[in-house]
């Protein structure tokens, strides 16, 4: 099983003849992810991997349907190319772009929830089902399949962390980032629903970060309604209140979003909480073995 993508799932790169678009479409067909189709406005006829490009994304679900799509347009653009997917009947979209405008994203968001549809991101490294699909930048030799289950709103901590487990002879089953902007579709809760009626998911890593209060919403869902092991992680440990670190979300306002409010929370919740990421592989596999 699989959450999100699978190997059925049939995705469309929006961007693909721009650098960063053509170069991960070919990671992505690699992989073994069944790329139907790109789009770049003024660029139908070509082809980048093999992948035939159209003009917009109805005239490419019209010739390949697909389910997924995934975002490499610039930031400013981003909105109209995420709409056009969504209306298109793209159900699950991955906005790899960073700083789209605020306005945009909620815009985003809420024509998603109209139509019923999944956004991952925006400022994600997108979602991999491992052995099966990778709609995402992800470097493709540390996702195997196996039991763990892994959500993070960071990415190269995310590939650290599940290099770590792959070391430990321990794969995942699937791997979703959230995204590090303001505002972003999937949250923490979404994803424990669907991990914990996953058969194949034995047990979720949490990867968190400073600001907001999502770990925190986490930490009560998990303890009501998950009933798998739970490994968590919160980085920005040290960061100094008021200073925004790296992500747009990953800033603490007012004494709400704290290191140490997020980690009390997932400790009461039950959740084994890492104080560094190589000490994760440790406790999934003790968790694992407990379940």
């Amino acid at each position: 099983m699989a959450i999100y993508v699978n190997e059925n799932t049939r995705v469309i790169v929006q961007g693909i003849t721009g650098n960063q678009g053509a170069f991960h479409t070919g990671q992505m067909l690699e992989y073994g992810t069944r790329v139907v189709a790109g789009v770049t406005p003024g660029k139908k006829g070509r082809e980048i991997e093999g992948v035939p490009v159209y003009n917009t994304v109805f005239s490419a679900v019209r010739e390949h349907p697909a389910e997924a799509s995934i975002l490499f347009t610039p930031a400013p653009y981003a909105k109209d190319a995420a709409l056009e997917a969504l209306e298109a009947g793209i159900k699950t979209l991955v906005l790899v772009p960073e700083h789209i405008p605020l306005i945009d994203a909620m815009e985003i968001m809420a024509f998603a929830r109209y139509r019923g549809a999944v956004v991952i991101g925006p400022n994600t490294f997108g979602v991999v089902s491992s052995g099966k699909c990778k709609a995402g930048i992800m470097p493709n030799r540390f996702f195997v399949p196996g039991p763990v289950g892994v959500v993070s709103r960071s990415g190269t901590l995310c590939y650290e962390i599940v290099a770590q487990l792959m070391e430990k002879g321990m794969g995942t089953s699937t791997v979703v980032g959230m995204g590090g902007d303001r505002v972003v579709g999937l949250n923490f809760i979404e994803v424990l629903k669907e991990f914990e009626e996953d058969p194949q998911t034995g047990a979720v890593v949490l990867v968190g970060e400073i600001g907001g209060s999502a770990e925190e919403e986490a930490a009560a869902f998990i303890k009501e309604n998950v009933t798998k092991p739970v490994v968590a992680y919160i980085a920005g440990k040290s960061a100094p209140s008021g200073k925004r670190m790296g992500h747009a979300g990953a800033i603490i306002e007012r004494g709400r979003g704290s290191f140490a409010s997020k980690e009390e929370a997932l400790r009461e919740c039950g959740a084994q909480v890492a104080d560094l990421p190589p000490r994760i592989p440790g406790l999934v596999e003790q968790a694992l073995g407990q379940s």
